[in-house]
């Protein structure tokens, strides 16, 4: 992997880049949407060539349990798999384990769990068997191994966490490093991707500043490709968030790749740029058009409100994407109310767009050294307060 900074901006912390890599390049900052079992929902890779996506994240515990990493790699690897041929993030799986609860149990060798699918069937993942399902995946980017801990977290449950995260990532990186041999770290022989994949560490350490700094510092210290910013956008609020990118953003290289892992809003995008920020992903454009929960340039509209059905207007006046230039409100409420699944790829479509277009929008800002100014327009035409959001 190669990472070039084109550009950092005179006022701000925020730069233009470009990471190179086996299956292309890839312009940052980006945002990539969420192909959680390969495939981001309800969209064809058509879809997401006309929308513009450089990048796509896949989910290596998804993966791990359907349709199983070995399979994945006899069919040739994942991009074959899907039929993607630009650059593929996977992540090491650390933050949905954290989700499964009850279902799973941490030792420093690993995690043991049991699958959401069934409940029953156990699985153990170490730092080690982590690497070698994403290798055997073929990302272009992989993650090392974390523990995501919860929000709020005790002082000494997130240090004895970060530590051993910052241990796990040492494996990792042993674990990576054995390439060269060709044996994994229980001697078997391996059978690597085509591609070398560029390998990430994950700062952790809660929202405890001075342990974010340790880890900042250890995971520097080993030596990655880029470095990931973890456990954000876990129910702490924005102060907490922009604090702690505040706090871990000196401590890492300029000459690598920085990643926000999980985020985020539209907003989070924007000061995460401002921040020195290069890389995102989130699942909130996709899942929150699955809810009927759309990004506009005044804010977020929900399309179950009633004042839509007799609403003749796009979604967004000033959106170019195809379904504003061809359905109007009225139409994708009728739609979205009868259930009809079209209306979920419209939805889609629309708010990925919009994702996109602020991604652009905010490398032409840098590009000409007017952030600032572009961060204020934002605002200012953003609505008081955004309609509600459905998690339904």
């Amino acid at each position: 992997m190669r990472f070039d900074v084109l550009k950092k901006e005179a006022k701000t912390g925020a730069r233009l880049g470009k990471i190179t890599v086996s299956h292309g390049e890839i312009n940052t900052p980006i945002f990539a949407p969420v192909g959680t079992a390969g495939i981001v929902k309800t969209l064809s890779k058509e879809d997401l060539v006309s929308l513009g996506a450089e990048m796509i994240l896949c989910n290596t515990y998804h993966l791990f349990l359907r349709p199983g990493h070995e399979l994945i790699q006899r069919m040739g690897g994942l991009h074959k798999f899907i039929s993607w041929d630009r650059p593929i993030l996977t992540d090491s799986g650390g933050f949905q384990v954290f989700s499964l609860g009850e279902l799973r149990k941490i030792t420093e060798e690993g995690v043991i769990f049991q699958s959401h699918l069934d409940g029953g069937q156990k699985h153990f993942i170490t730092p080690e068997t982590a690497i070698e399902i994403q290798e055997a995946l073929g990302a272009d980017i992989i993650m090392t191994f974390d523990e995501c801990i919860p929000y709020p977290s005790t002082f000494d449950y997130a240090k004895t966490s970060m530590e051993m995260t910052t241990r796990w990532a040492r494996r990792c990186k042993e674990r990576y490093g054995q390439r060269a041999n060709g044996k994994g770290h229980d001697e078997k022989p391996l059978a690597f991707s085509l591609q070398p994949s560029a390998l990430f560490g994950i700062v952790q350490g809660g929202f405890f500043q001075d342990l974010r700094k340790i880890s900042a510092n250890d995971i520097v210290n080993i030596g990655f490709d880029g470095y990931a910013i973890g456990g954000l956008s876990v129910g702490e609020t924005k102060p907490q968030m922009y604090e702690t990118i505040d706090t871990v953003m000196p401590y890492l290289p300029e000459d690598k790749p920085r990643y926000l892992m999980g985020v985020g809003t539209p907003e989070d995008l924007i000061e995460g740029v401002m921040r020195g920020a290069d890389m995102f992903d989130c699942v909130m454009p996709t899942r929150h058009a699955r809810n009927g929960s759309l990004f506009t340039s005044e804010g977020i509209i929900n399309i179950k409100n009633a004042p839509y059905t007799e609403d003749p207007e796009p979604l967004d006046k000033n959106c170019g994407c195809y379904t504003c230039r061809n359905y109007s409100r009225a139409y994708l409420r009728h739609l979205f109310m009868a259930k009809e699944m079209s209306v979920l790829r419209f939805n889609t479509i629309h708010n990925l767009y919009y994702y996109f277009n602020l991604i652009k929008n905010i490398r032409e800002a840098i590009k000409e050294d007017r952030l600032l100014e572009f961060r204020k327009e934002f605002y200012k035409n953003r609505r008081e307060n955004d309609e509600p959001v459905s998690n339904n």
